[in-house]
């Protein structure tokens, strides 16, 4: 039997030589705004319920500006993410943080002249909460343009690294500017963030236009390619169910600890230490999360996960300060970015990119259209059934999905390590 030779040529090409991210100038360019805009969403998100509460003090009124926050996600994400895969997503970026600079101004013009009222505040989220969808989507769809496939976990990693960063800044500088510097100073704050995040996306030199489209474009049906896509493809689906129930409780956590952390007697400055414990936690999440998503079978370790977190939502009726609370928020903070870059970079690299507007909008009406719903609840529950049943029924859905979650099939046996 004659063995075949193998020659130079059919031996395979070593894999590209990759520079790590902080040496490729576009990522940095979007990281660094992601990080500035994200700083001073923290600084003003955390000034938004405090204010409310300051106004009115009632706690299913500060949940309005949350609801109505999410709220656009629910109306708008399906077409937004059609038209994000038609036009230029830099260009998207660029508006949105526009847009949120002139509703941020308005609302500090209106406190200079002392005529801050709730109407306006809840007119300002709303228009926060459009530009935050287009944003989110377009950024999202913009992340594979500047990334390597081989590179979207560290990505991820780093991202999620960049939120903790912001998360762990941000509320305490705007809880600390909102007690020293006068009601409008956070907002202040956030302002100057988006005008810098701006100048970082304008440098951007990478190509985002879309390629051209073969024959008439119809929104409606591009739209239907993208949940399509996302329901033909069972693992993203269970993922986005799942994910839109643990986002139902996230979403009511800020004003839960709030409160409860001001019935323990905590001062505006101390609730800022509560949620920057928990962006310290989701920087320590972002450093292990790229390590797990190289080393563990995918489904069980993104169950793990979400076992952690219903185990450790409990413990948050133990606390008796703001430490204590920042601890228990913290630990739930820490492996929030593991999910997040074990289910992320998988999605996204499975998406066409041509789909990626489309499925990731899909994606996000999933997981995050329950978001008003835990707001609202969680601010009606803590008016009308006070914060320890809030807790326990909150406590009882986390420990419901991780139990679902354990029992699917299809997530239990995805055991692909990588994206």
């Amino acid at each position: 039997m004659q063995v075949p030779t193998v020659t130079a040529g059919d031996a395979p090409a070593p894999p590209p030589f990759l520079p790590p991210l902080w040496r490729q100038p576009e990522y940095m360019r979007l990281w660094t705004a992601q990080v500035i805009g994200n700083l001073g969403g923290h600084a003003s998100g955390i000034a938004y319920p405090l204010l409310v509460l300051a106004l009115t003090g009632s706690p299913k009124a500060a949940s309005v500006v949350s609801v109505l926050h999410i709220l656009p996600y629910l109306l708008l994400c399906l077409p937004v993410g059609a038209l994000v895969d038609r036009w230029n997503r830099r260009r998207v970026m660029l508006t949105c943080h526009a847009g949120r600079m002139l509703a941020v101004a308005v609302l500090v013009a209106a406190s200079a002249r002392g005529g801050l009222s709730l109407p306006l505040l809840y007119a300002v989220a709303v228009v926060e909460g459009v530009c935050m969808v287009f944003f989110n989507i377009a950024e999202t769809a913009a992340l594979p343009r500047v990334v390597p496939t081989p590179q979207l976990a560290r990505a991820t990693a780093q991202n999620q690294a960049g939120f903790g960063v912001s998360a762990v800044l941000g509320p305490a500088l705007g809880a600390w500017l909102f007690e020293a510097g006068g009601h409008a100073a956070p907002f202040v704050l956030d302002l100057a963030c988006h005008a810098v995040a701006a100048l970082q996306l304008w440098r951007l030199r990478t190509s985002f236009v879309p390629q051209p489209a073969v024959g008439r474009r119809h929104l409606g049906a591009e739209v239907m390619e993208g949940l399509r896509w996302l329901w033909r493809e069972r693992l993203v689906r269970d993922i986005a169910l799942i994910t839109g129930v643990v986002n139902m409780v996230q979403a009511a956590v800020p004003l839960l600890l709030i409160v409860l952390a001001r019935q323990h007697g905590a001062s505006e400055s101390q609730v800022g230490v509560v949620f920057s414990c928990g962006g310290a936690g989701a920087i320590l999440g972002a450093l292990v999360g790229p390590w797990v998503q190289q080393r563990l079978p995918f489904g069980p370790a993104l169950i793990g996960v979400l076992v952690i977190e219903a185990a450790v939502f409990p413990l948050f009726a133990l606390g008796q300060g703001a430490w204590s609370l920042g601890l228990v928020y913290g630990v739930i903070m820490f492996v929030g970015p593991v999910y997040n870059v074990l289910q992320f970079s998988r999605r996204i690299a499975m998406i066409p990119d041509g789909l990626q507007g489309r499925v990731n909008s899909s994606f996000r009406l999933v997981a995050m259209g329950l978001n008003p719903v835990g707001a609202a609840a969680c601010g009606w529950l803590l008016e009308h059934g006070g914060s320890g049943r809030t807790l326990a029924l909150f406590g009882a859905v986390w420990a419901a999905v991780a139990l679902v979650a354990w029992a699917d099939p299809v997530l239990r046996q995805a055991r692909q390590r990588g994206g």
